[in-house]
This record gives structure tokens, sequence and C-alpha cells, in this order.
């Protein structure tokens, strides 16, 4: 980092009062920040203070007389090591992804040669909307680097992604790019293993872009004392898959899920839990949502008198007495929400027996739009297999699917929740 010079293009937006801590935070590594403002940037942070914190004069006017005789934005776009976007607005972002060059920001991001880092910061609904998605999706192809964001709360009163990443984070990201950046300094299609950027979650282009679906998948484990539990023999791959076939059509996943036997699909919000009653205060804190799948296979019961040590014989014979209390009902809960209740909501029933008879009254019974009924009596294979067996139910009927492995009923079952979301 020492002696490494860094175009800053400061974006429009109120992260950009971070840009004053990253300016210091660069220095005090030993960089010299160059600075570029837009113009709505300085509505934001004054000229003033980002020349005082860089020691440098702050670039804002494409059409500088003095500067631009000697191509100016050339030469500000090829004497940088890098080029660190913070914030990146959403106009930024599609500017620089249709290639537009109306600014001095844009035409020196089109003129250069070098790394290209930027750090989106907006509101979340801004960042969810699909034309800043499908923009995001281009930058990545075009092998620029994103830090961020983070999820949190905004200034705008919202919580959500979106929010600007820290600028101790930005300048990892910046160190990182540095060290992993070719002789020539120019950004490959995509970063290399080595390279440890923090970078957001790879985002698909699809028909649920813009789209939250909230996905719990796996047992649940109900305390009987610290070393025992109740729980069943759900291995958490169809939840898993499923998950995995939103994320594929674009979909931002809240992934919530018990102790599963099979690992979480990447790009997606892990939210792991244990019982029941954590499972549904996580559902309720990813609340909004556009749909949510309930595949976990949740316990009805757990013990209402779990023991705080683990329980032993004592030789006279007698059995523990096990009192039982009914589990929350999560799906008939989030169904039945007044408020935020998802637009589709989508159970599942597992049956050993007159599955579809079952199925169709426990969709009734909880008020959820559909079901997907699974046999998983003894010798069908289904909990812990690679292959399912599932019938859709919903208001029109029951749609008796073929026997497929667990990736392609995901894959089917995704694409029926795109074609419900439109």
């Amino acid at each position: 980092m020492q002696g490494s010079r860094i175009l800053l293009v400061i974006g429009g937006g109120i992260a950009a009062y971070k840009s004053l801590t990253l300016i210091r935070e660069l220095r005090r590594e030993g960089c010299r920040v160059v600075p570029v403002l837009t113009r709505a940037a300085e509505e934001f942070v004054t000229p003033l203070s980002v020349a005082a914190l860089s020691a440098e004069p702050v670039h804002r006017d494409l059409f500088d007389l003095t500067r631009e005789a000697e191509m100016g934005h050339i030469q500000l776009s090829r004497d940088a090591d890098i080029v660190v976007v913070s914030p990146a607005t959403a106009d930024l972002m599609a500017k620089m992804a249709g290639g537009h060059a109306d600014d001095l920001a844009s035409t020196l991001l089109m003129a250069t040669d070098k790394r290209v880092l930027i750090a989106p910061a907006m509101n979340v609904r801004m960042w969810l909307h699909p034309a800043t998605q499908r923009n995001l999706a281009t930058l990545r192809g075009d092998g620029v680097l994103i830090v961020g964001p983070d999820e949190g709360d905004m200034a705008c009163g919202e919580f959500g992604p979106g929010r600007a990443a820290e600028p101790e984070d930005i300048v990892a990201a910046i160190r990182d790019a540095l060290a992993g950046a070719g002789a020539a300094g120019i950004p490959a299609a995509a970063p290399s293993p080595n390279e440890r950027l923090r970078l957001g979650p790879e985002i698909k282009v699809g028909p649920l872009n813009g789209r939250h679906v909230i996905v719990t998948s796996g047992p649940t484990q109900e305390a009987i004392d610290p070393v025992r539990y109740i729980s069943n023999r759900s291995s958490g791959a169809q939840g898993t898959a499923i998950a995995a076939a939103l994320r594929d059509l674009g979909a931002r996943v809240s992934f919530v899920t018990g102790p599963a036997s099979v690992s979480p699909p990447d790009g997606v919000d892990v939210i792991p839990v244990e019982t029941a009653d954590e499972m549904r205060d996580a559902v309720e804190a990813a609340l909004p949502a556009d749909a949510a799948v309930m595949a976990a296979a949740v316990a009805d019961w757990k013990i209402a008198n779990a023991a705080g040590k683990k329980m032993k014989k004592d030789g006279s014979g007698r059995m523990p007495v096990l009192e039982f209390a009914e589990n929350p009902d999560i799906l008939a809960w989030v169904s039945k929400l007044r408020k935020r209740r998802p637009k589709l909501v989508v159970g599942f029933a597992a049956e050993t027996d007159n599955v579809v008879e079952h199925a169709t009254s426990k969709r009734q019974r909880k008020g959820c739009d559909w079901i997907v009924a699974n046999d998983v009596s003894p010798g069908t294979g289904t909990f812990g297999g690679s292959e399912n067996t599932v019938t859709l139910i919903s208001a029109d009927g029951a749609d008796a699917w073929p026997r497929m492995g667990k990736d392609e009923v995901a894959q089917k079952l995704a694409s029926r929740i795109a074609e419900a979301l439109k």
C-alpha cells in the first residue's frame, strides 16, 4: 500500500460522508489519494473538506479548460494504481454498466486501464431492483471488483442490504486488489482464487431478481437434557436444493436451517437454528418477504421439563417422566399473518399414508397457498436420499410429479414460484 496512488471517485449518496474516513485511513497507510467528486457528491461532502483531508486538489469538471488541454481525464485514469468508487450509487453503477461518459467520473472510468473497485451503497429497494442487479452482473463480468454492500439500518429508516461497507473493509479490499494486480493492472474477468476481496454474494440474473424468499430447511432438535434431544430423519437436502434453485433464478434467499446433514448452498443468507422456537424467531426476523417456502421438518413437540444437566440412571429401574409441550406452528403462523404475510406461502407435508388426502387437509387447516406433499414411508428412500416423489397441492387441485432427483424437484418448484410472483 505504501506509495500507491488511489483515484477515489466519490458518488452522490449519504454514504459519501464515509469517504472522508476512507481518505484518512488510506493516507495513514501511506497512499496518495486523488479525489474526484460528482456533482451530486457535493451535496453531501464539500470539496474543501475532501481537499483538506487528501492534501490534493479536488477534480470536479470534465470541461476544465486548463486540465483538458492536456487530456486531464486520460491522465487521471492512467496515473492511478487503482480506481475506487465509494460510494458507488445506483446511478454510477448504471453509467458504468452502460458505458456512459457524460461527466468527469464516468469518463475517467471508461478511459482507465487499471483495476476498478466499487463499494455500492443505496436504499435496499434500489439495491434489490432488477435493473441494479443486472448492472451488478454486468460489472462483475467486466472484471470490476466489489466490496459490500453490508446489511443494516439505512439513513432512510429501512433495513436490509445496501448499506455502505465500512472504510476499514474498503481499505482491506484495496490492499488485496493491489497485491493481486498484474503488470498492466487490467482487471481480469473474475478475481483469482488467491484474492481475498470481500465480494458481495454472486447475483444471478433471472425472473426472481429483486425478490426476497425465505426458505426453512432441515430438522429441528428439542433438548431432553444437555446431551440428548428429540429430532427426526430429515437431511435438509430438499430444502437446500430449493434455496439453491431460487438463488439461481435471481432471488435473495434467507435460508433458515436446522442441524442438517448437508451443507448450505453458497450465495444465500444462512441463518442456523436448532429448535422450533429459534426457527420461528429467525423467520420473523427475516420478514418481509415475497415468498416463504417452509421445507423444514419442524418437531411438533418439545420437552417442557428438559433437564439442566445430564439425566442418569439411579438404579431404581424407574424411567424419567418427560412432559411434552406443543411447538409453535410456524407454517400456520406465517400463513395467517395480516400485515407481513408473503404473497406466496408454500408448506411441506411429509406423510407415510394417504399422502394427498392428509396434505390437502393440512393446506386448508394451515392456510398456506401450496403444499408440497411427499411420501416418506419406509422403503421410499426420501429421507436422506437423492430422489423424491411429490404432489403439488393448491386451490386448483393436486398435481402429481413423477419421481425425480431432489435438484429437479427444486428447479421445477422454483420455476412455479417465479411464475406465481410475476
